[in-house]
C-alpha cells in the first residue's frame, strides 16, 4: 500500500494534539501537512506548517497539492476532535484503489455530551453540488485523478475559503465520488444546534463574502460541464386561460388548527387595486383545522376551501389542487399555514412587480420571527446574492429561494409541482429559472415564524438526509435538463 499524506487545520484547542497524534503514529502517513494562522509550532518529523489565513485558501490547496507526491491525500476538513477507527486509514485507500475514485468518503459516529451515536451521510450524485455537502470531516483524495483534473481544468484560484470546493467539483466532472457506507471513526460535535437553527447559515450577511466565492467557483463549474445558462432568457408567453381573479394566495394546510387562521387573516388583510381571493387546499385534516377553515369560508366568500379527493397527497399535490382549479387567478402565490404577510402591501408589490417586467415567477424576502412576531436569528432572509444575470446558474448551488414564492399560473400549470412535502418549491422555482427571468423583491414582505411544529424544526439524521438527498435530486434532474437544452440550442 503506497503511503498516505494527511493535511489538516490547526486549532488551538486541547484535542488537537490528540487527532494529530493518531496520523503521527501510523506507519501509513508520510507526510501531514498542518494549516494554521499563526500558534502551530512542531508536531514531529512528520509535520511541516504551512501558514494560511483560512484552510480553504486556493493558494494554499495548490502548494498541498503540488507538494504531495503520495497516491492518496486525506483531508481533515474541520476542526473537530477525530477519533479513527480500527484500519479506517487502511480501508479507505484501499476502497479508493480498488474503484479507482477521485475522493471516498465514509459514514462516521457522532459524540454529543458523551454519547455515540450513528452519523450516515449521503451519496453523491451529480445534483450534490451544494458547497455544504456532508462528507463528513475526513475524506481521501486520490492522487492520480486529482492531478488529471488540475491538468484538465485549472488549480483552485486565488480564493480564500473555496479552496477545496473548487477541487472537489473538478474532480466530479470525469472521476467517482464514492460513499463507503461504513462508519470508519468518530467525530466530537461541536456545533450544538439544530438542524433548523443551522439551514439558514448560507444566507446569513456576515457569510456574504464566502458565497461570493463559492458562487464563482461554482459557476466556472457549470460552464465546464456545460450546464451554464446565459443571461438570455425567454418570453412568458400570454395565458390562453381566463381568470376569476387576478391572484391567488395558496395555502396548503394540514393539522394547524394553531396558525392556519393567522395565516388566512393576514392574506384576507391585504389591500390592493385588484381582486383576489385566497385558495386554502385543506388536506384531511385529523384536528380542528377543518373546522377553522369552514368558518372562514363562511365568514368571507374570498376563501375558497378545497378538500382533495385524494388522500395521499404532499404540499405540492395540494399546490396542483390549487393552480388547476378553475378558482386560481391570474398569479398563484405562496403562504405556509403556520406563516404571515409582514403588512397589508404584500400582495399588491407582488403583483406590481409581475407587472414590472417579463417575469415567469415572483420571490420576496421574508424575517425569521417567533410565535410572539420577535425577529430571531439571522434575521432577515433577503438572497441578495441573487443577480439578474447569474441568479439562476447560483440557484443550483443554494438550498432554497425565498418566500414568499409567486408564479404565473398558466406556466406552473405547465410544469406541475412534485407531490411532495419538501423541496416541491424549489424544484418549481429552479424549472422556472431555466427558461424565464425571475423578479425579486428585497424587503421583507414575509414572516417566516419559527416554532416546535415546524416541520424542519429538529430533524432526526435520517431524515435530513431524506430531505437532502432529495434536493440533491432536484438538482440532478435540473443539471441534466439545462445540459440537453444547451446541447439542443447548440445544435
Amino acid at each position: 500500500m503506497s503511503g498516505i499524506t494527511v493535511v489538516l487545520p490547526f486549532d488551538h484547542q486541547q484535542h488537537f494534539a490528540r487527532t494529530l497524534q493518531q496520523f503521527t503514529q501510523s506507519h501509513a502517513v508520510e507526510k501531514i501537512y498542518v494549516v494554521h494562522a499563526g500558534g502551530f509550532k512542531d508536531g514531529g518529523p512528520k509535520c511541516e506548517g504551512i501558514r494560511s489565513s483560512a484552510f480553504g485558501d486556493g493558494k494554499t490547496v495548490g502548494r498541498i497539492l503540488s507538494n504531495t507526491v503520495t497516491d492518496h491525500l486525506f483531508v481533515v476538513s474541520q476542526p473537530n476532535a477525530v477519533e479513527l477507527g480500527q484500519g479506517a486509514l487502511e480501508r479507505l485507500t484501499s476502497v479508493a484503489t480498488e474503484t479507482g475514485a477521485g475522493i471516498v468518503y465514509s459514514d462516521y459516529y457522532s459524540i454529543r455530551d458523551g454519547k455515540k451515536a450513528d452519523h450516515p451521510v449521503i451519496d453523491y450524485q451529480p445534483g450534490s453540488v451544494r458547497d455544504g455537502f456532508d462528507f463528513g470531516p475526513l475524506f481521501l483524495l486520490s492522487c492520480k485523478p486529482t492531478r488529471y483534473a488540475i491538468t484538465k481544468y485549472g488549480l483552485p484560484p486565488d480564493v480564500r475559503w473555496a479552496g477545496w470546493y473548487d477541487l472537489r467539483l473538478k474532480i466530479s466532472i470525469d472521476a467517482a465520488i464514492f460513499h463507503l457506507q461504513e462508519f470508519l471513526y468518530s467525530k466530537n460535535e461541536l456545533d450544538r444546534r439544530s438542524s433548523g437553527e443551522r439551514q439558514f447559515d448560507y444566507v446569513d450577511p456576515r457569510n456574504a463574502s464566502v458565497q461570493k466565492e463559492m458562487e464563482d467557483v461554482f459557476t466556472q463549474y457549470l460552464k465546464n460541464i456545460d450546464a451554464y445558462l446565459h443571461p438570455q432568457f425567454e418570453t412568458v408567453p400570454k395565458p390562453e386561460d381566463s381568470f376569476p381573479v387576478e391572484a391567488s394566495v395558496i395555502i396548503p394546510v394540514r393539522n394547524r388548527a394553531r396558525t392556519i387562521a393567522d395565516a388566512v387573516k393576514s392574506a384576507l388583510q391585504q389591500r390592493t387595486d385588484f381582486p383576489f381571493n385566497v385558495i386554502v387546499v385543506e388536506n384531511h385534516s385529523t384536528d380542528e383545522t377543518t373546522n377553522v377553515v369552514q368558518q372562514l369560508s363562511i365568514q368571507d366568500k374570498r376563501v375558497v376551501r378545497i378538500v382533495p379527493d385524494r388522500l395521499d397527497l404532499g404540499i405540492g399535490g395540494c399546490w396542483n389542487e390549487a393552480i388547476l382549479s378553475t378558482h386560481c387567478g391570474r398569479f398563484a402565490v405562496q403562504l405556509d399555514s403556520d406563516d404571515l404577510y409582514a403588512g397589508n402591501s404584500t400582495l399588491q408589490s407582488v403583483v406590481d412587480m409581475f407587472r414590472s417586467d417579463d417575469y415567469g415567477a415572483v420571490i420576496g424576502s421574508y424575517k425569521l420571527v417567533n410565535m410572539d412576531l420577535k425577529e430571531i436569528p439571522p434575521g432577515l432572509i433577503d438572497h441578495r446574492e441573487w443577480t439578474p444575470d447569474n441568479g439562476r446558474n447560483n440557484a443550483l448551488r443554494i438550498n432554497g429561494l425565498g418566500a414568499p414564492r409567486a408564479f404565473c399560473t398558466h406556466i406552473v400549470r405547465q410544469i406541475r409541482f412534485p407531490n411532495v412535502s419538501y423541496g416541491e418549491d424549489y424544484a418549481v422555482g429552479l424549472a422556472v429559472a431555466r427558461r424565464y427571468k425571475i423578479g425579486r423583491i428585497y424587503d421583507p414582505i414575509y414572516l417566516c415564524r419559527r416554532w416546535e411544529g415546524n416541520t424542519d424544526a429538529a430533524l432526526a439524521i435520517e431524515q435530513s438526509n431524506r430531505n437532502d438527498v432529495y434536493k440533491d435530486r432536484i438538482r440532478t434532474i435540473e443539471i441534466l435538463a439545462r445540459q440537453k437544452l444547451n446541447t439542443k440550442e447548440d445544435g
